[in-house]
């Protein structure tokens, strides 16, 4: 063999090993298996949108914590770049009304694409945002992720009414479960609009574990590429 080749395939070990070496070093979290200790979404204590050039198209940048007035900023935000063809999401989520009412708003700007790029984050009601898009993308090394939502992170109430006795404690709970009731009622009717799988309800968002225990710590599930596909979550051809 001539030494021009032979230092060609010694090359392209050592970027596949490289690769592979790479790859090794992500560290994934141990209560979430499926995921990375550090998923990348947005540190942004709310929502902002960035309009940006990116391989000579204009796109608009959602990073951050979802909060109830990010609908209304999305709606500023379009109608000063109408010529926005993508919105691309980092977001550990946060308001879960506010990421549907969110996503609405994408659709009816029907064919404004949505992207999760690689190294971003997509988590809770920043799915709903994303499932507005049309079509969807998630590109390689970006990440969805899901879990069950959970209508009892005020502990300070649930204390409170506990300590007023059993009645409250009863009227709480109530309120609780209608809440939770109506939520699961609305994101079905939402992924039934935006042409998504329901399954990715029932199959994963609602096998996850709402709050974690001692003897299961995972309370969230990144899908693959081939997942987001199933379920229809990403239905582009790219």
């Amino acid at each position: 063999m001539s030494l021009r080749p032979r230092i060609a395939r010694v090359a392209l070990a050592a970027a596949c090993l490289a690769s592979l070496t790479g790859a090794a070093k992500v560290k994934m979290d141990p209560a979430n298996p499926t995921c990375p200790a550090n998923p990348g979404w947005s540190a942004n204590p709310t929502m902002t949108f960035t309009p940006a050039t990116k391989g000579g198209a204009k796109v608009l940048l959602a990073e951050g914590r979802i909060d109830a007035g990010a609908p209304d900023r999305l709606k500023k935000a379009l109608e000063a770049n109408p010529d926005v063809g993508e919105v691309w999401l980092s977001s550990p989520g946060g308001d879960a009304r506010a990421g549907n009412a969110a996503g609405r708003i994408i659709r009816s700007n029907f064919g404004l694409m949505t992207r999760i790029p690689a190294g971003w984050a997509c988590f809770s009601a920043c799915n709903f945002i994303f499932m507005g898009g049309q079509p969807r993308v998630i590109d390689p090394g970006g990440l969805f992720i899901v879990h069950m939502f959970t209508r009892t992170g005020d502990r300070q109430s649930i204390d409170m009414s506990v300590a007023m006795g059993t009645d409250a404690t009863k009227e709480l709970i109530g309120d609780i479960e209608q809440d939770a009731a109506l939520l699961a009622s609305e994101d079905n009717d939402f992924l039934i609009r935006m042409g998504v799988s329901r399954k990715l309800l029932t199959e994963v968002m609602y096998r996850q574990k709402a709050i974690a225990n001692a003897e299961d710590k995972s309370t969230r599930r990144c899908l693959t590429q081939a997942e987001v596909k199933t379920y229809n979550v990403a239905n582009n051809n790219e």
